[in-house]
């Protein structure tokens, strides 16, 4: 029988989503292109692969937000608002941990969300994924980005005929046959708006996150099949490779879609690690030590010469309404207050886009009170010590920080690469030695929020 849709509320926005199965772990299913969670059960082979899941778990199915049955939205969603989404369907469907199985960018997302919340997240299955979009000279497997742009030029122009959706589905599951086409091309029709999926398209083209996988602790699985005619296998193995103790599993077959091709060997290698997962009681072990965080740094500019200037009662009235005033932007953006030193805050955000909106709200709003401040930004893997955060990435943080200009926030290359979508503009402001970490580091501006 086909679940009952319910919706999670995240944010102002309704989340379609659907439990089926009463295995003993949850299993949250992640999409990667499009998905409908009610017309997905009249294509072939989807609701056949559902229950095969739900034959060992309590699976929870979902539609990202701007598709299927989930609200449509203004602003397509970044991978960092999908990982809020998740979050509010598992409370939902009350599962405190579960483990992620997701599929193409659905497993882009996933890999986001177990080094951001390992707390919840148990265990990681990834199928068709990848860590980047385009192709660089140490990343081979991806798409030029002439040829990028030409695919949706081409999104933008045919989404929606008949013979596009049938070619679509032919390019993603070469192994069904003429009348399938035909249901699987009415399913992705009905799924998106042309607008929606050109929007996530150009989205997908500035995924990197390649530089998060060492901080991904969870047991994870990497399946691809070695024929995939929409990801390269060379993009999986990679993943396993950078993925600290991962294990890859190469299957049979050409189909990029995990329903099609005979989907058995990769419901059975899942089950078979989660079992093994579950026996090893891996996701009943404490609080995670480490977690991938985005750090803030701020501080007064010329706050010497201003004190000076001030006097010490009004100077420190002064930074009682400057510490005020970056409390009220903290609790707006999420942001977690680890320290305050003098004129200087550190603060910490679990996504990177907040952490940005953030600080380039602080620099707008000081002004008012006559001052500026500078801001610096990194995302890394952090240690988790008595609530606080350590590690590198704390002490790249501080050293972007001072490398920022009067009234400026500045962020890392990797702050940069996570927020693709976020419709957030750089400036390249070069390398830079930050003081005490090896090599150069490539810093940008924040210009347009």
């Amino acid at each position: 029988m086909e679940p009952e849709t319910r919706y999670a509320r995240s944010g102002d926005v309704n989340i379609a989503y659907q439990v089926l199965g009463a295995g003993p772990l949850d299993l949250v299913f992640a999409p990667g292109f499009v998905s409908n969670v009610e017309l997905g059960w009249t294509v072939p082979g989807r609701g056949d692969f559902l229950h095969a899941l739900g034959s060992f778990a309590r699976v929870i199915q979902f539609d990202k937000r701007g598709t299927g049955m989930s609200d449509r939205v203004r602003d397509l969603p970044t991978l960092e608002t999908r990982m809020d989404d998740v979050r509010a369907v598992m409370d939902a469907t009350r599962s405190e941990r579960a483990a992620l199985f997701g599929v193409d960018t659905g497993g882009t997302m996933s890999l986001l969300f177990a080094a951001t919340y390992p707390e919840r997240t148990s265990a990681l299955v990834l199928y068709g994924a990848f860590a980047r979009t385009l192709w660089a000279p140490d990343y081979p497997w991806g798409l030029t980005e002439q040829e990028y742009l030409l695919r949706i030029e081409e999104v933008e122009s045919s989404w929606g005929m008949r013979e596009y959706g049938r070619e679509i589905a032919g390019r993603y599951s070469p192994s069904i046959g003429d009348e399938q086409r035909d249901a699987w091309a009415a399913y992705l029709r009905q799924s998106a708006s042309p607008g929606a999926i050109a929007s996530f398209e150009r989205m997908n083209m500035e995924i990197d996150v390649r530089h998060v996988l060492p901080a991904i602790h969870t047991p994870t699985l990497v399946l691809h099949r070695t024929g995939d005619r929409v990801v390269d296998i060379g993009a999986g193995r990679f993943l396993a490779e950078q993925i600290p103790g991962a294990r890859f599993v190469e299957l049979p077959g050409e189909d990029h879609s995990p329903f099609t091709g005979g989907f058995e060997p990769l419901v059975e290698a899942t089950e078979q690690f989660l079992r093994e997962v579950r026996s090893e009681r891996a996701w009943e072990e404490s609080e995670p030590r480490r977690v991938l965080a985005t750090v803030l740094f701020t501080d007064i500019v010329g706050s010497t010469a201003k004190a000076a200037e001030l006097g010490d009662a009004r100077w420190r009235e002064l930074l009682g309404e400057h510490h005020s005033l970056i409390r009220r932007q903290l609790t707006r953006f999420r942001g977690t207050e680890l320290d305050t030193a003098g004129d200087g805050f550190f603060a910490s955000f679990d996504g990177p886009a907040r952490g940005i909106r953030c600080a380039s709200a602080i620099t707008e709003a000081v002004k008012e009170l006559g001052i500026e401040v500078r801001a610096g930004l990194h995302t890394g893997e952090c240690e988790l010590l008595d609530a606080k955060v350590g590690g590198i990435a704390v002490h790249i943080g501080a050293r972007v920080a001072k490398e920022a200009a009067p009234g400026e926030v500045l962020v890392s290359s990797t702050v940069k690469d996570l927020v693709a979508g976020s419709r957030i503009g750089f400036r390249e402001r070069g390398s830079a030695e930050l003081k005490g970490v090896p090599g150069e580091w490539r810093l940008f501006a924040v210009e347009g929020v």
